[in-house]
């Protein structure tokens, strides 16, 4: 689909840009790069190029954090039997990992063994048999078996009829969460959650913590934890490998606390000293020392944690990730990498199925897909995949067996400019339960209430966006001649790593350059020489360029054109001699 040529901002670049750069040692297209994604000043350029520990905001900051570490400490040390309840995703297991790795290094091993016999356990639902967050006859059951104290992590915040009922059965609930909460919280003895501010939505306020990832959340909650707890506090440093492992995966915003904390935490994936990250990057096929970026690791290590989840059991991926050895981690990241081969075939057969869907809805401006026989772990995905090729909101649903006689199962998926909670929110009628945030989502509902939903999501997203179809837009950085394209540039721009939402790969645009060479490459890439305008006497510069999976739409027409392209610039080190070479995102004739 044809995108839309945007500049990320029109703010205008001072004149003393080039001395700003020259004062931090970068290049001047760094520095306007920075200016124009509102790093404004040298120090706030420099903070973001240099992302240390020592701007991490105190764990005090986060509304509810300190009542909920003094509630967690009181229990803890007065003998309190514990339990920390998590969620299946990659998000939710880092979290539980994390929280029982700090109190097994924190408590000590007799205290809180990794396998959960001792004072310190955990609970991690399963998605077919429990289904999403904190459910009751599992928490009768911990009430049974001695719980008295219960975190959640990256979960609870919509519990309201389940907490109550741990409250009825003597537990202290403290509930750890970053989702959007509702218009009634849970009555837990202690919230922590950074989207609330005295009880009300946030709205941004809290320095940028609430971008925070449940893992994020949970870190700052067991740093507090660490200077209340008595005894030698632990180094948390050590835990951010996990917390940059969830929260890429978690697909939130990477500027502010979370790009301090997966900045660092990407040093430590890299070190791979946790036995578990390290077979998980041999069976992702990666060197166990090899340095991974955002994409790397949301694209290689994070969709076999979730295939756990997705497709087995999320204690699989926990188990690996508190594994002590690579004896034990090896077979449980083999058993990942085999459960993530089969939910990529799943997926594969669900997409094909909802794209003939899609095509018959091709009218609607908000796509509602159902099928009967949809696994429900790979819908989230599939929905992903759906909005790429029509730029829409996307709910797949699949059908889910229960005392009920059965409800539809729902994922969620959203375009930049369609707030999708806020759109189902609107339709709450319909739903037996709904959750998210404004680009992923989650829905139960009765089976009778398919074509409602169908008519009332297209309704909802038309009032929102109109009743044309959006294009997506492409946001660029700024012109770059290939000139000005030099080893130093593009050793800077890994400095701006990572690259996720909140923090895109830096986008360029050509000025009208020659095709000068085509040629397709395993069947539906393309390579291209590109040639910038030069002087009669003195050829302009080449170089070459890859357009990836769009060699029906690039043709070999275009040899011989004078042609603008949206690129990023890379270093190409496939034969061992490193080149510039650059990746094409889109083109304009």
């Amino acid at each position: 689909m044809p995108c839309n040529w945007k500049l990320l901002s029109d703010a205008p670049v001072p004149d003393f840009i080039g001395t700003l750069a020259e004062d931090l040692g970068i290049t001047q297209v760094i520095a306007e790069v920075l200016w124009r994604r509102g790093y404004t000043s040298a120090q706030d350029m420099d903070r973001f190029l240099s992302p240390g520990l020592r701007h991490l905001l105190p764990p005090e900051t986060i509304p509810g954090l300190t009542e909920a570490a003094q509630m967690l400490a009181r229990g803890l040390t007065s003998g309190a039997q514990f339990c920390v309840w998590g969620d299946y995703d990659v998000d939710g297991i880092t979290s539980t990992a994390l929280v029982k790795d700090f109190l097994h290094k924190r408590l000590g091993p007799e205290a809180a063994p990794l396998d959960g016999s001792g004072q310190v356990r955990h609970f991690l639902p399963n998605r077919k048999e429990h289904g999403y967050g904190l459910n009751i006859p599992c928490i009768e059951r911990l009430a049974a078996e001695g719980v008295r104290l219960l975190l959640t992590v990256d979960c609870g915040i919509s519990s309201v009829a389940e907490v109550a009922r741990a409250n009825e059965l003597g537990l202290t609930v403290v509930v750890s969460d970053h989702h959007l909460p509702p218009d009634e919280l849970p009555a837990a003895a202690a919230i922590c959650n950074p989207q609330l501010c005295q009880g009300k939505l946030c709205g941004g306020v809290c320095n940028g913590l609430c971008d925070l990832a449940g893992v994020g959340v949970a870190f700052f909650l067991m740093a507090a934890l660490n200077r209340l707890l008595p005894g030698e506090p632990v180094d948390m440093r050590q835990f951010l490998d996990l917390v940059a492992l969830g929260t890429v995966a978690d697909v939130v915003g990477l500027k502010g606390q979370n790009r301090i904390l997966v900045k660092n935490g990407l040093l430590l994936i890299k070190e791979a000293a946790r036995p578990g990250i390290a077979s998980l990057k041999v069976y992702s096929g990666y060197d166990r020392l090899a340095e991974l970026g955002a994409g790397q690791i949301g694209f290689g290590l994070a969709p076999r944690i979730n295939a756990a989840g997705r497709m087995a059991d999320p204690q699989i991926a926990l188990t690996m990730l508190l594994a002590p050895d690579m004896d034990t981690a090896n077979p449980l990241a083999s058993k990942l990498d085999g459960l993530n081969a089969k939910r990529r075939s799943s997926e594969q057969e669900i997409l094909e199925q909802a794209l003939a869907q899609a095509e018959e809805q091709k009218d609607r401006v908000g796509l509602v897909l159902a099928g009967e026989d949809w696994h429900a772990g790979v819908i989230g995905i599939v929905a992903s995949r759906v909005v790429e090729r029509h730029y829409k909101p996307v709910l797949m649903l699949c059908r889910e067996d229960g005392a009920d006689g059965g409800h539809w199962k729902g994922s969620g998926r959203s375009v930049a400019e369609f707030d999708l909670h806020e759109g189902l929110s609107g339709l709450e009628h319909l739903f037996l339960g709904f959750g998210g945030h404004k680009q992923a989502a989650g829905l139960s509902m009765p089976l009778e209430n398919l074509e409602a939903l169908r008519e009332g999501f297209h309704l909802a997203v038309a009032a929102a966006l109109g009743p044309v179809p959006l294009r997506p837009s492409l946001k660029l950085d700024r012109e770059l001649a290939f000139g000005d394209i030099s080893f130093t540039l593009l050793k800077e721009l890994e400095m701006l790593q990572p690259f996720g939402m909140g923090n895109p790969e830096p986008l360029f645009v050509s000025p009208p350059v020659l095709v000068r060479d085509y040629r397709v490459f395993g069947k539906v890439h393309v390579k291209l020489g590109l040639a910038e305008q030069g002087a009669v006497d003195r050829p302009g510069l080449l170089l070459p360029a890859k357009v990836w999976r769009k060699a029906t739409e690039l043709t070999h027409e275009v040899k011989g054109k004078l042609m603008r392209f949206a690129f990023t610039p890379r270093i190409d080190r496939f034969d061992g001699i490193p080149k510039i070479e650059l990746q094409v995102k889109d083109w304009d004739e």
